[in-house]
């Protein structure tokens, strides 16, 4: 296994346990996501995502979808076949591969501007050996709605050098204990609320759950917002600079942490997440100072810890 893949599979593994009881607003509801396709052989991935949707037809699809990613075809079309959603729609085009493949088109051409639709057209279009045309429908999975989880999948596709997904801010502070009661779709409504009143934290607790759902034009909305509640809180900054980072353009966000850095040498907020985002563009050597640094700034709190966790798993690698 290449360095550059070791720590991108620590980059993945990592950064859960800091971000606190927000990440299990989707550990409870997420499908298992295919890999990202290295091959042509048997059924494209299928990726369907629903959120924190906790209804009949959301549990029955995400229970297909796994049928079908494990090679069980035919029992998830059986469910794809009951509801007439976008989504079992996709699934069920799918689940007839390879003569379902028309329809998926089909589908495609009614809904052209459906991240759903067009993410998985693409990979329809890449299992039968049109690249292009598969880049072309990732493209417009990720330019037309941005805010999805599609979208954040269609960019893994196009920049597979990249980790999966995007980097995700971690908070320095602890979430309210009472979310550990909650359920998922609770746990959201809980955060949304709390995010309505003039409260830095809560709004980028808020961002963060946000983040997890795969709705980063959203996410990135909190972060500024409670940027704009605390201008001097190097936090906030950051999480405004964490959510900014784009596989096309990581200068997005490394033109903020630069300046934060040198403004704010002794933040442990900024060192950790440049050494998070550097870790993104396997800058390993430049990522264990940084997350040196903010270890030292202190080992103990949330950041420290997970700083710990990070260096850990990086020992042996770029040395």
């Amino acid at each position: 296994m290449s360095p550059r893949v070791r720590v991108y599979g620590i980059v993945a593994g990592c950064a859960v346990a800091a971000a606190g009881l927000t990440v299990g607003i989707t550990l409870a509801t997420r499908t298992t996501p295919p890999k990202p396709p290295q091959g042509r052989s048997g059924l494209p991935p299928l990726v369907l995502d629903l959120g924190v949707r906790t209804d009949r037809e959301a549990v029955d699809l995400r229970r297909a979808a796994n049928l079908y990613n494990g090679g069980k075809a035919g029992r998830a079309a059986a469910i794809f076949a009951r509801y007439p959603s976008v989504e079992a729609r996709v699934g069920a085009a799918l689940a007839a591969w390879p003569g379902g493949f028309s329809k998926l088109r089909a589908l495609a051409g009614e809904h052209p501007r459906e991240s759903v639709v067009q993410l998985n057209y693409g990979l329809g279009l890449f299992w039968r050996g049109d690249d292009a045309g598969a880049k072309a429908a990732w493209s417009a999975a990720r330019r037309d709605q941005p805010d999805t989880p599609y979208a954040v999948r269609a960019g893994d596709l196009l920049h597979p050098n990249f980790p999966r997904g995007l980097p995700t801010f971690v908070p320095s502070f602890r979430p309210p204990a009472v979310l550990a009661r909650l359920s998922p779709p609770r746990q959201l409504a809980f955060l949304e609320r709390n995010a309505r009143a003039e409260d830095e934290h809560a709004r980028l607790l808020y961002g963060v759950a946000l983040q997890r759902l795969g709705r980063p034009v959203s996410a990135l909305r909190e972060f500024e917002s409670a940027a704009a509640l605390a201008p001097h809180d190097p936090e906030a900054q950051v999480a405004v600079a964490v959510g900014r980072f784009d596989k096309a353009n990581p200068s997005k966000t490394f033109s903020l942490l630069g300046p934060l850095a040198k403004r704010y040498p002794k933040s442990q907020s900024v060192r950790f997440h440049l050494g998070l985002c550097l870790l993104w563009l396997a800058s390993v050597q430049q990522a264990k100072q940084e997350l040196r640094l903010a270890r030292a700034a202190g080992p103990r709190t949330p950041l420290g810890v997970e700083a710990a966790a990070f260096l850990a798993k990086l020992r042996g690698i770029g040395h």
